[in-house]
């Protein structure tokens, strides 16, 4: 059976977190027993490490990881790192605000082992229009710096080969913001099997989103120097 670790980064997820894990959790049924639900929660100020901690007196396949970076990319990558260093095969990736419905992870799961990664597409963006503009930018950005075409390279559903994964981690440091966007653009670059799929995604189900627009400039502007820099050591 395939070792499968479902990872999610969470930051002040109090409204959201016992929804979203205890939807996600039944997924690890049927599957090897050392398959895992991994929850980064470094620098929650609310009561996300508690509900966590509660939830996994009775869910013992349930992790926590607390000592990560504090900002969403990290925690990413730590939590790849994790999965790969424990022995998954596969890596699922999606975010802890209820924006994506664990009933359309199966069709994924059912593709595994015909690509090392399967992409979500968000056709509909329930986020708002700013954000679907944005995906846009970034998607023409990858295509200029990288010559890579993708419909959506940052979406949070994403199932990975964990060794496809492991070929690449290595190339972005442990602090960089944006490594869905940059492993998208390694797996499509590098000729590994992909594809895309369409996923629904939902507005956030409660709480406040940490990451604004103005964040997201900033970070999109720090990214122009980044890709060039990642583009000249491919």
């Amino acid at each position: 059976m395939d070792i499968l670790y479902i990872v999610m980064p969470a930051y002040n997820e109090e409204d959201n977190i016992l929804d979203v894990v205890t939807s996600w959790y039944p997924i690890l049924e049927g599957k090897d027993p050392a398959s895992r639900l991994v929850i980064a929660d470094s620098g929650s100020q609310d009561r996300t490490h508690e509900l966590l901690e509660n939830f996994k007196k009775d869910h013992p396949q349930l992790e926590i990881l607390s000592d990560t970076g504090k900002q969403h990319g990290p925690k990413v990558i730590a939590l790849y790192d994790y999965s790969i260093k424990q022995g998954a095969d596969f890596i699922f990736q999606t975010d802890s605000d209820g924006q994506t419905l664990p009933e359309e992870f199966d069709a994924f799961w059912q593709m595994r082992h015909g690509y090392k990664g399967i992409f979500g597409h968000r056709v509909v963006r329930g986020d708002g229009k700013d954000r679907a503009f944005v995906e846009k930018v970034v998607c023409f950005l990858l295509k200029l710096y990288f010559k890579v075409k993708v419909p959506d390279a940052n979406a949070p559903f994403r199932l990975m080969d964990a060794k496809t994964v492991a070929k690449y981690l290595p190339k972005l440091d442990k602090d960089y913001n944006l490594p869905n966007i940059m492993m998208t653009t390694y797996f499509v670059h590098y000729g590994e099997e992909h594809t895309f799929r369409e996923v629904t995604f939902r507005p956030r189900q409660g709480g406040t989103n940490s990451i604004n627009i103005k964040k997201i400039v900033k970070i999109g502007w720090k990214a122009l120097g980044d890709f060039r820099r990642l583009k000249k050591a491919m």
